[in-house]
């Protein structure tokens, strides 16, 4: 850790975190009980806490939430978490007296209580925002949904099921639209089934998508915004795994069909 790497998060680089793995399975234990990895594994990796905490340090850092106490001797910033108790849970750092290393020290993830928080800063700061536009959380269902089918499947083939892969572009862009054409049908029925993601700077909506005849689990999740003042756009499509991470950031999902684990 005391190269600087480009490719490396943006948290590592403000913070020398001392092993890392065991820091992230302590704020696991502290937070709310969630799932926080996929297909339950024997041994929790916790990727999906790991990929959370990653990002939102990024949105605070955009937001310059990240709170400094006097002559900027420790930081902190709010995780967006609670405990079981509902108590919010910050990151807490020191100046790192090691010159060659990052600039603060990961000291712990503290309670709101903690008095390290309360004796070294005079406020503490705010969650990161998603909110800015509410009515962007929520599906239209009076909105036309016009996706581009072409550029889904040419920008996001490795994405879908083996099994339709090796078909050619015709047979795909029909059943596509077949699928899409359903999942619609489904969510101006339900809108709840719409799940709020961030990424990219903008709040998107992700629709699951079931590909394969006869079943009834999604396989894919299409990805819409609005487009203009009454129209939804698709441009791409995820896996389930990267629709719940970015899901996440905003709040934990509590739609049935993205649910970790079950991914």
């Amino acid at each position: 850790m005391n190269s600087s790497s480009s490719s490396r998060p943006a948290l590592l680089e403000f913070a020398f975190f001392p092993k890392f793995p065991e820091k992230i399975e302590d704020l696991a234990k502290l937070a709310h009980k969630e799932s926080w990895d996929f297909h339950n594994p024997a041994k929790p990796n916790y990727s999906i806490l790991k990929n959370y905490l990653f990002h939102t340090f990024d949105k605070l850092q955009t937001e310059q939430k990240i709170e400094f106490s006097s002559k900027n001797q420790h930081a902190c910033f709010n995780t967006g978490l609670v405990t079981n108790y509902l108590e919010e849970i910050y990151a807490y750092f020191e100046r790192n007296k090691n010159t060659n290393q990052q600039e603060y020290i990961f000291k712990g993830f503290l309670k709101k209580s903690d008095i390290r928080l309360t004796q070294n800063f005079n406020s503490l700061p705010e969650i990161a925002d998603y909110f800015s536009k509410p009515e962007d959380l929520i599906f239209n269902p009076t909105f036309d949904i016009v996706p581009q089918i072409e550029h889904i499947i040419d920008d996001n083939l490795d994405r879908f099921p083996k099994s339709w892969q090796h078909n050619d572009k015709l047979k795909l862009h029909a059943d596509l639209t077949g699928a899409i054409d359903i999942a619609v049908k489904k969510i101006k029925t339900n809108y709840t089934l719409a799940v709020p993601q961030y990424y990219g700077g903008r709040i998107q909506l992700l629709i699951p998508l079931v590909l394969t005849h006869n079943f009834t689990n999604p396989e894919l999740a299409l990805v819409i915004y609005k487009a203009s003042s009454n129209t939804y756009t698709a441009r791409t499509c995820l896996t389930l795994e990267m629709a719940y991470n970015n899901a996440r950031l905003i709040v934990k999902p509590y739609s049935s069909w993205l649910n970790p684990n079950n991914i």
